[in-house]
Order: C-alpha cells, then structure tokens, then sequence
C-alpha cells in the first residue's frame, strides 16, 4: 500500500477547505446534512466528485464526538467477538490496496470515494482483501467473526463461500453469510459483539466499532487526506 499522487490532492484540498467550513458551519447549526452539502457546493460550483467526498467526509461535531467514543482501537480486539459489516470493510481494503484516496472523516473513520457498492465486482483485488482482512483477525486473535454480505449484490453467495473456506484455512472461528437487510442485522445485534465498518448510520445505532481499514494504514504507515 502506498499513498497516490499528493499534488492534485492537495489542490482539491485547497478547494475544498472553504465549502467543508462552511458546511461544519451549518452542520453545526442544525441544518440538515443533505441541504447543506447541496446549498454549498451550488454556491461554489462543485462537480459531483466534490461533492462525493464532503458527503463522505464532513459530519457535525455532536455526531463525531460520539462516534469517536464509540470507536475500539485496532488492539483492543483481541480475544472479543465480531460482526463484519462484509462489502463496507471489503470495498475500503481493495481501495487501499490499489492506491486509491482515501479520506479520514470528522468523525475519525477512515473512507473511499469510489462509490462502487451496488456495481461491485469480484476480482483479483478481491481475493487479496479478504485474505489482509483474515490476516489482520488472526494477528489480533478475534475470539470469533460473522461476515455479512448484502444478497443483492451479484455473486454474494459465492462470495462467502470463498471467505468460510478462508476461514477455515486461517483456523479463524466464524462464519461468512448473506443477508438480505445487514444493516438491520448489524445495528441489531447481541452487544458482546464489536462491529466493524464505516457506515455513520451503522456506528451511530452501536455500542463498539472497530475501524478494519483504518487498522490497516495505521500498520502501513498509510495517511488519509483530511479536510
């Protein structure tokens, strides 16, 4: 893993940096997330991958100060039970294996900006995601796992077939699954269980998250760009 190319990073930074005040601005006095995003970036003339990543990017600050609390350090796991919110972790891992940006939130989480959920696809970079996410339980020694993927998503079944077989050769304990409502699934669960994704609507109805990428590129030595 390494960082792309800093430069134009750092110019959509720049542009960026007045839009992302003035929406914490309004974040912050109640506005809603939706409008304010909208309302500022067509003040600004912001094309829509501007203003993908301050969608992605930017929350108010009650609502990331409690996130962050509810935030497990990748240490802390060990020896705990886990429920992976599987296509949110998946797609973030492929992203940072082949040097995509990726964006730190106000809320402490690490994300992408692709966009690629409901297209996804499975290949190469797929089957060296799982295998850095087994990598990553078993260095931490996760006392159990259940991964969850969306049934929608095309070829999903097959997906977790693949992942219980890795499972097995990892001689981690768990499960990988489908499910046609994860995200009733995850905000649901038994509250022993630590939830792994970067979904704010996921985090925000949980106990405990752990940040699986962001794990990952604190180990690389990998830096999120920040806003």
């Amino acid at each position: 893993m390494k960082n792309p190319n800093s430069d134009s990073i750092e110019l959509l930074k720049e542009k960026l940096s007045e839009p992302a005040r003035d929406i914490r601005y309004l974040f912050n006095r109640g506005y809603p997330k939706t409008s304010s995003i909208k309302f500022v970036s067509d003040h600004y003339q912001l094309n829509n991958e501007e203003r993908h990543i301050l969608t992605r990017v930017l929350a108010p600050s009650k609502t990331s100060n409690l996130r962050k609390q509810k935030k497990v350090e990748c240490e802390q796991i060990s020896n705990k039970n886990l429920i992976v919110d599987g296509y949110n972790v998946l797609i973030m891992v492929e992203s940072l294996l082949d040097n995509c940006n990726i964006w730190e939130g106000d809320d402490g989480f690490v994300r992408d900006t692709r966009g690629i959920f409901r297209k996804f696809r499975i290949t190469g970079t797929t089957y060296r995601a799982i295998d850095e996410i087994l990598t990553f339980l078993l260095k931490h020694e996760v006392k159990s796992v259940i991964i969850l993927f969306d049934r929608q998503i095309s070829k999903s079944g097959e997906l977790a077939k693949f992942v219980n077989d890795r499972l097995n050769h990892f001689s981690i304990k768990g499960d990988a699954r489908t499910s046609r409502h994860v995200d009733f699934d995850l905000k649901n669960n038994d509250s022993e269980y630590i939830i792994a994704t970067s979904d704010g609507a996921v985090i925000d109805s949980s106990e405990y998250i752990v940040d699986i990428p962001g794990c990952l590129m604190e180990s690389e030595c990998y830096k999120a760009f920040t806003i």
